[in-house]
């Protein structure tokens, strides 16, 4: 982890702001404090700084689209927050909420200004509740937390953005590594609260440098605020439904179950990743740089655009290269994290299916993987906002499943979905792995079995398989997820959580 903070307030606004764009927003501050000695340290702050706070705020051009702009400065004593430190930020934040204007925030700091105790401690409410306004008024809240960002400020509007990003390197933490051996009696280990463990544990979205993250926030921002209209779950709702199209029938052509398992497992198949580079446009991968808790995962996020429309995407990536990726239960509570963060910006979510089954070990269980798929199953089936599957290639178990209760389901020609691998189950049957083709035959688990039982909506060709055609195959996803955001924005939600519970309802009942 960095040893010191890095820019400061100013230049991170100049880093970010269009040239001479910042309109500053602080007014004149006074503090409560009558220790000497504190006001020394103020006076002290002051002159080092050059700012009166440990905070300033104010309204940018960024690619020359108006946000409001919070940012912290460490040089004004570690950038703890005081009372007055509060108040500038949550007037900031209820000023931008008032402009209809995005808010990013840029903390850094130490935590709760130690001079001021409690009363300073009770403003993480105050600034707490202007951010949940913020956010229910529909506005984007996005976060960069920078090293470090500790205590109080990481436990509060820190971490409530829509999107969590993070600087390199960046420690942030409950308790400072002095305080925890202060109290714990033994050091806090190593790398424990480094933003790319937590990247790597679901909990921040992204880790980015400095140097990228006005292109970053520019194309999220593009897509956050630029989107095509349509109901959201809170907003005004058109009259009218759509009839229930009813599942798809099984195709003469249906391939061999035990074909398409095998297919399904090329190392050359596309995978999410390839889905997003072909398929998407503006694609915002979401994750920590390459490394431990980077592209090794067996989870990727974006927010991405099909056709026009955007989405937040959450999709297994089974492998990259030969290396086969489990899917654990950190994996599972970032899903759950995505979908909160796609029902809080009013964005579609979709989800790609495709994972040769959920992590199996016994720190798994100790972390609770069938905990994290019920919770996840739970999470799905109640989002107010549209949810889209696309069952890619591999659904084997439980962690195929976490992903998809949705509005609708599109299928890979050669995907599939079972309780357990073939050979598993054939394990279990006839308790030897040799009869695996005889039980994916039986057993109904391809893509148009799938539709046959309510569960796929549309299945895309491979031509003939989508390891020999890679690009071609995932732009052909791209436009039927495009196509089916668009059906889904024009059902009213009402109507779509109608449709919903009745699909769960039929699912799996072949007399209808």
């Amino acid at each position: 982890m960095t040893g010191r903070p890095g820019l400061t307030a100013r230049q991170f606004v100049g880093l970010l702001a269009d040239p001479g764009s910042f309109d500053c927003w602080d007014e004149p501050v006074g503090h409560p404090a009558a220790d000497p000695a504190y006001l020394a340290s103020l006076a002290r702050a002051r002159d080092r700084t050059g700012l009166d706070e440990a905070v300033t705020t104010g309204r940018v051009l960024l690619a020359g689209r108006p946000v409001a702009l919070v940012a912290s400065e460490f040089g004004f004593l570690g950038g703890s927050i005081g009372v007055t430190t509060a108040e500038r930020i949550t007037r900031a934040v209820e000023r931008a909420t008032a402009e209809g204007l995005p808010l990013i925030a840029l903390p850094v700091s130490g935590g709760t200004r130690m001079q001021e105790g409690s009363a300073a401690f009770l403003c993480m409410l105050r600034v707490t509740a202007a951010v949940q306004a913020h956010q229910a008024a529909g506005l984007p809240y996005l976060t960069y937390l920078r090293n470090p960002t500790m205590g109080g400020v990481f436990a509060s509007w820190g971490t409530l953005g829509h999107l969590v990003l993070a600087e390199p390197g960046a420690r942030l933490g409950f308790l400072g590594p002095r305080v925890y051996e202060e109290l714990r009696g033994v050091p806090l280990p190593d790398g424990v609260q480094s933003a790319e463990t937590l990247a790597g544990r679901g909990l921040v979205d992204a880790v980015v440098a400095p140097s990228e993250l006005r292109d970053v926030l520019r194309r999220l921002l593009s897509l956050l605020c630029d989107r095509p209209a349509g109901p959201r779950a809170d907003g005004p709702q058109p009259a009218g439904t759509r009839p229930d199209p009813g599942p798809q029938a099984p195709v003469p052509d249906a391939p061999d179950a035990w074909d398409s398992v095998r297919r399904s497992r090329d190392p050359h198949r596309p995978g999410a990743r390839e889905l997003l580079q072909h398929a998407a446009t503006r694609p915002v991968l979401l994750e920590s740089p390459a490394g431990p808790h980077g592209p090794q995962r067996a989870l990727v996020r974006a927010l991405a655009e099909f056709d026009g429309r955007p989405a937040l995407v959450v999709g297994q990536q089974r492998r990259t290269g030969p290396q086969e990726l489990p899917f654990t239960a950190a994996d599972l509570r970032a899903v759950r994290r995505t979908a909160q963060q796609a029902e809080q910006l009013g964005l579609p979510l979709v989800t790609v299916v495709d994972t040769a089954g959920a992590e199996l070990s016994a720190q798994a269980e100790l972390d609770g993987v069938a905990v994290e798929i019920a919770h996840c199953l739970t999470t799905l089936l109640a989002l107010r906002t549209p949810v889209l599957a696309v069952l890619l290639g591999q659904g084997s178990g439980g962690g195929a499943l976490a992903l998809l209760p949705a509005d609708r389901v599109i299928a890979a020609r050669h995907a599939w979905l079972a309780p357990l691998p073939p050979e598993g189950a054939s394990a279990i049957v006839h308790r030897d792995g040799d009869h695996a083709a005889e039980l994916a035959r039986a057993q109904g688990i391809g893509a148009y079995d799938l539709a046959a039982v309510g569960l796929v909506d549309l299945v895309i060709p491979e031509l003939p398989d989508a390891a020999e055609e890679s690009e071609a195959f995932c732009v052909r996803v791209g436009h039927a997820v495009g196509a089916a955001l668009t059906e889904l924005a024009a059902v009213p939600p009402t109507d779509r959580a109608a449709e919903r519970r009745l699909r769960h309802r039929r699912l799996g009942d072949t007399v209808r």
